[in-house]
């Protein structure tokens, strides 16, 4: 629903905020006063067309902002249009196209009348109202659709056009036969190649690291010397005994790292050879690198794909034979579930066009014929038709020319469908009629109040009387300019409104009497 709407400068409108309460709010005012414009403020907000010729004289733009709740969650909408430049939209603060805004606007807000942005008039929704109405099954032909659609694009992937196929063949071939003679097995290759490289590129400076270092460990008053002695001495003396051990102890690990470097050193082999194959391989892993993936990881799985894909382009007439059969039994299957939710479609078809048209004469529309069109190879193809007068033919909804018998047509049609967008918004619903019928739209639209939050722009007291809160437009003319302003009418209000819209005369004691009389009527038969 709509929480709350804040419009500035737009038409006749300086300043106007409103907390719009839930049920079926009632839009009333003068001629001329500007009741269209709280309705044009909500279709831009969910996406209409913006005019720069909206803007309110004197202005540079015009803001309108709407807090939604929608789901559990709320949405602030804003829209801004400028006299000179582009209109902005944006959604909870953040930058929105128009596009934007509509996708989002369809799910929050339907508007009927003079207006576009009308969802029953979109072929995908009178189709989804058709299947709702009509509890159509929808999961075998889903399931159908999607099988049918996994086929087709296995056979896409496997290249349709021979030439294609024999082209694909080739690279693909070319390709699974230089990573296979690469013989990639460890994703680390390269980091060892690059430590063995190292290792043979800098032996002999390695080796006599080694041999200079055991020579200072081993000489002639050398390291080990040294520390001999001292611990000769030590041992000698008793009190030195724990430090005569610790000693012992670093000299054993001193031979220990004498025999260990000198077998590191004997093991360092100057090998040219050895040095150029390693560096033949790390430029052909680069060069698979380059061409294949970032990392080895990256270019063994590309193997492996490239080689799957070989057997598939290789095993070509075999597989495709079998997707052919998958298919024809497929395309037969959907075809089946496309029977059967065609009838299903055909069969709910008039039922729905009698419930819409029953509600008819009630909304001054007695003797409008309604139709539902069902048609394509599943019944996708469905269209809401109408006939508003003896002798015309049926026509598609969106090609009815009143806006009023349009308005009411979609009355009707809520009033059968339970599922909509949380708040509809009627504008011109009463055109044309009067009195009696006013009660019985007044009535309808109450109705469809208990399940959404409605708002009627209406010229009638009869169906403004049956709304749970009234909203006025007043035209306050000055000097130099004019200007509306919004106001949420209490009860005494209400009745005072209600009595200059049956009488022109909202002071008058006979006028209130029958508005009060009117609204306790309307309120009572709901």
């Amino acid at each position: 629903m709509i929480i709350e709407l804040t419009v500035s400068n737009l038409g006749v409108i300086d300043t106007a905020s409103l907390e719009l309460p839930e049920g079926m709010i009632a839009l009333t005012g003068e001629t001329g006063a500007g009741k269209t414009l709280l309705v044009d403020a909500i279709n831009l907000l969910v996406g209409g067309r913006a005019d720069p010729g909206m803007v309110r004289a004197g202005a540079d733009e015009a803001t309108i902002d709407g807090r939604f709740e929608y789901g559990g969650e709320e949405y602030i909408l804003t829209r801004v249009i400028q006299v000179a430049g582009r209109s902005k939209g944006y959604i909870n603060g953040r930058p929105a196209t128009a596009a934007n805004l509509a996708e989002l606007g369809a799910k929050l807000v339907d508007l009927h009348g003079q207006h576009t942005h009308q969802s029953l008039l979109a072929v995908d929704a009178q189709r989804d109202a058709l299947d709702t109405f009509g509890s159509v099954d929808l999961t075998a032909l889903d399931e159908a659709k999607a099988e049918l659609a996994a086929i087709d694009r296995q056979l896409a992937d496997m290249g349709g056009d021979p030439r294609d196929r024999a082209r694909e063949l080739d690279l693909v071939r070319y390709q699974a036969n230089e990573l296979e003679s690469a013989v990639l097995s460890d994703p680390q290759e390269d980091d060892k190649l690059k430590a063995d490289a190292e290792l043979l590129a800098n032996a002999v400076a390695y080796q006599e690291t080694a041999d200079s270092t055991i020579a200072l460990f081993q000489e002639d008053d050398g390291v080990r010397d040294v520390l001999a002695r001292a611990l000769s001495r030590l041992q000698a003396e008793a009190p030195f005994a724990e430090q005569a051990q610790r000693l012992s102890d670093l000299v054993a690990d001193l031979d220990d790292i004498t025999a260990a470097l000198r077998r590191v050193g004997d093991g360092i082999d100057p090998d040219p050879e050895a040095l150029d194959m390693i560096q033949t391989r790390r430029k052909d892993l680069h060069d698979l690198r380059r061409k294949y993936g970032d990392t080895l990881v990256e270019v063994i799985a590309e193997r492996d794909r490239l080689l799957m894909r070989l057997k598939e382009l290789e095993d070509y007439d075999i597989v495709a034979a079998g997707l052919d059969q998958r298919r024809e039994e497929a395309t037969e299957r959907l075809r089946q579930a496309q029977a059967v939710v065609r009838a299903a479609r055909v069969k709910a078809a008039p039922d729905l066009a009698a419930a819409i048209e029953s509600h008819l004469p009630a909304l001054a529309m007695a003797r409008a014929q309604v139709g539902v069109e069902v048609e394509g190879d599943d019944g996708s193809m469905v269209s809401f038709q109408l006939a508003a007068n003896p002798g015309s033919p049926l026509q598609p909804l969106s090609k009815v020319a009143s806006g009023g018998e349009l308005a009411r047509t979609m009355l009707a049609l809520r009033s059968v469908l339970s599922q909509a967008p949380p708040v509809l918004i009627f504008d011109e619903v009463d055109a044309g009629i009067g009195g009696q019928a006013g009660s019985a739209v007044g009535r309808a639209l109450s109705a469809l109040g208990d399940r959404h939050q409605v708002l009627v722009v209406t010229h009638l007291p009869q169906v403004a009387a049956f709304a749970d809160a009234h909203i006025t437009v007043e035209k306050q003319q000055g000097a130099d300019a004019t200007v509306s302003n919004l106001r949420l009418l209490d009860s005494q209000a209400r009745v005072t409104e209600l009595a200059r819209m049956l009488s022109g005369q909202p002071d008058s004691d006979t006028a209130q009497l029958h508005a009060q009389e009117l609204m306790e009527q309307a309120q009572g038969s709901r």
